[in-house]
Parts: C-alpha cells; structure tokens; sequence
C-alpha cells in the first residue's frame, strides 16, 4: 500500500476531487482544458503531476509564493520548528508570538505596534473590523467597488458582490464607493463610518494603482471623520511592489493594516492584523474577547521571521524593483506590437495586471498562457486583466523567458481574432 502523501494518476484525482471536494471546479478545468494537477514544485516551477508539464508561476496564489516554492531557507526553518514546538496556546503568554508580534513592529510604518495573529486573510479583516467598530462604537464601513478581502463574515460584507449575493442579503452598515473616487468616498462618510477599508493595489480587480494623492486623500478623510483606516496588505505587502509595503509608495500610515498570503512563506498559514495602540483599547475590559485556536501557532513564527528576514533586506527590495524595470520595457514593446489584443501593463513593482481589449480578455491569456507554459490567472472582478504575480526571487534569465512566453500567448490570442 502506498504512503497517504504519494500521488495518484491524474485521473484518479480528477475522479476523487469530483466525488468529494468540487465536482464543479473540476469540471470546470477539464472543459476548458487545464487538466493541471500540481505534483513537484520547486522555485519558480510548478509541475504536472505526470510530470509532462512544467509551468512558470506567474500567480502564485496571490503572493503565497512570493519567495518561490518551497523557498531552502524557509523550509529549513520549519523543519527545525518542528523539531521543538508545536501549535502552542493562544490563550497563554508566548515568546514566539511577541518575537513575530515585535519584528513585524520594527518593519511596519510609523507606530503600527500591536499584532493580532490569524491563519487567513479573511479572519484578519474580520478582526480588523471587529476593532474598528468596537473602537469607534459606529457601524458602518465603507469598502471599495470590486475590491476583495476574503470569504468570510464582515470580510465577505466589505468584498464584491459576486462573492456574497449566493448566500443572502447583505450584512448592514457595509457600503462600497469606486476606487479613486476622493469626491465619491466623501459623499459616503459620515458620522455613523466606522471604518474605511482597501486595497493598496485591488489584486482582484485587476491592479489598478491608485493615483498618488488618492490614498493620502483617504487618509486625511478618515482622520477628519474620525474613522479607522483599515489597509488590507495581504497581497501587496512582503516586497511585492518593491518596497516593503505597498502602503509606502503614497505616504500613509493606516490605524490597521492586515497581512497575509506571504508571510506563510507557502508552508504554514500565517496571517496578521497590525494596530496601532490607541486601538488596543478594545481589548482592555476583556483580553479574551478575541481567540484563534491556530492563530500565530507557535511551530510557524521562525516560517513567518525568516520570510521577513528575507524580504525586508535592501538588496532584495533592490532586485524587485530591477526585475520591475525588466518587465516594464519589455512590456512597452508589446504595446504595439500586439496592440489588437494588448493594452497595457498595470505595475507597481512586480504587483502587475495584464490589460487586454476583449472584455473577457483575461480568461482567455489564461488559457493561453497555460498553453506556454505559464500560470496566470485572470482578475475575477475585471476579467479583461490577467495578474501577473512572478515570484519576487526569480533571476533575470527567468523573467527573460517568461516575457517571451508572454509574447508568444499575446500572439496566439491575436491569431484567435484573424
């Protein structure tokens, strides 16, 4: 009998999937042809479970990857957590969790100090809620069109209406104004706003960088109706962009910023919702008030510190933002080169959007793409844009040969409209 962790066939996954995961999902992949089963995965590479296929990450789940998979260091420091710790007790004193909770305080702006741990994004933004409402004693928050912040509770309130419509009305208090729109977030707040809450770069609705006085703008109306801030870096934090922080590109320090994705290094689920300390008054009658049973498990902080070991170093911030200039220059090319089916490129760093003409533009370069040899996938709220997330470790040889992927699915999309 095989060990429970060796790999089936591929149609025997397909088959088990079906019978009890998602029969749609994998329906789904089958009927547009990406029979893709994730077996090896190493660096910048994911393969086929047959082994047939080799894919260059271009997704990497939203930033889990950001490091490559199973990145040496990272996996070395899990394996010699293990040797020692386990999950821990989120209701004890821990040393682990106040090292992670101090280091993320050293490298966050201005005095963002305090850390509240979670294992998803979603349960980060519904802390960061949580707060913002207790703190504030108002209700209500305002969110960005075609933003996305998670699947559950008040995080799945503040998101898109795509993801919540199947499961009932919305939830009070939670409005949503178009993102960039100063005059349109002015028009919604009021003295019942508890909190605004954003993307840096809204990943999901296609990468839309913010125009530089935008979120200096959000934050000066916040302050002036003394409303709580709320930036959800769980996509755009951990260097993507170039800096440490998407945030520090425009200035800004939130009262609460949520991080995640990343921080996991792709091996054990790490996210954290960062207050600053004014805030920690919710928690002052009852410090019990909030729990997660796997939150900042003690067995993932040295995962956790060594990706900010990593990422928060000046010369790999330095080479993100030179693989950046790379993807920036190639991409002008494509411009007029495949301009019956290209746009533009949306960047800020290597947190990049594929625009493309045809309305479903991004699902189809998915599809191509995949053909090439890469893995992107499009915006769920824009499906005219693909992201395009490379690990932010890739050599130049690498990001060489991924616009030249890139070039050859442009074209293929081109011949499809001939």
């Amino acid at each position: 009998m095989s060990a429970p962790w060796s790999f089936l066939d591929k149609e025997s996954v397909f088959d088990l999937f079906a019978r009890y995961v998602s029969p749609g999902k994998a329906r789904f992949f089958q009927q547009v042809g990406i029979d893709f089963v994730m077996g090896k995965r190493e660096g910048p590479y994911i393969w086929d479970i047959d082994g047939k296929k080799r894919l260059i990450d271009c997704h990497c789940n939203g930033g889990v990857f950001n490091l490559g998979h199973r990145h040496p260091a990272v996996v070395e420091a899990l394996r010699q957590s293990l040797d020692l710790l386990d999950i821990g007790n989120h209701h004890l004193v821990s040393d682990l969790r106040a090292r992670l909770a101090q280091r993320l305080a050293e490298l966050t702006p201005g005095d963002l100090t305090y850390t509240v741990f979670g294992v998803s994004g979603g349960e980060a933004v519904d802390v960061a809620i949580k707060v913002a409402r207790g703190y504030t004693g108002r209700t209500n928050v305002i969110s960005v069109k075609g933003g996305y912040h998670g699947h559950t509770g008040y995080a799945l309130a503040a998101g898109d209406e795509k993801f919540r419509k199947p499961f009932g009305p919305p939830l009070p208090g939670f409005v949503q104004v178009p993102f960039n729109d100063l005059d349109a977030l002015a028009r919604a707040m009021n003295e019942e706003t508890a909190a605004v809450i954003l993307e840096t770069v809204p990943a999901t609705y296609g990468m839309p960088v913010p125009h530089p006085e935008y979120l200096p703008g959000v934050r000066e109306l916040c302050d002036t109706h003394g409303a709580v801030l709320i930036v959800d870096e769980v996509q755009a934090g951990l260097g993507r962009t170039g800096k440490m922080w998407g945030i520090e590109h425009f200035g800004v320090v939130p009262d609460i910023m949520v991080i995640g994705k990343g921080l996991s290094g792709g091996l054990f689920p790490m996210t954290a919702t960062i207050l600053r300390p004014h805030l920690m008054r919710v928690f002052e009658p009852d410090p019990f008030v909030h729990v997660s049973t796997f939150g900042g498990a003690e067995v993932g902080v040295p995962v956790a510190l060594t990706v900010l070991d990593i990422t928060s170093q000046p010369e790999f911030l330095a080479h993100v933002r030179a693989l950046a200039d790379v993807f920036h220059e190639r991409f002008k090319v494509f411009e007029e080169k495949h301009d019956r089916v290209f746009v533009r490129l949306r960047q800020l760093g290597l947190m990049m959007g594929i625009e493309l003409r045809h309305p479903q533009g991004g699902m189809l370069f998915s599809k191509v793409a995949y053909e090439v040899g890469l893995l992107a996938v499009y915006a769920a709220n824009d499906p005219r844009v693909a992201q395009f997330l490379p690990p932010l470790t890739i050599d130049f040889d690498v990001a060489e040969e991924i616009v030249a992927r890139v070039d050859k699915a442009l074209e293929l999309m081109g011949s499809l409209f001939e």
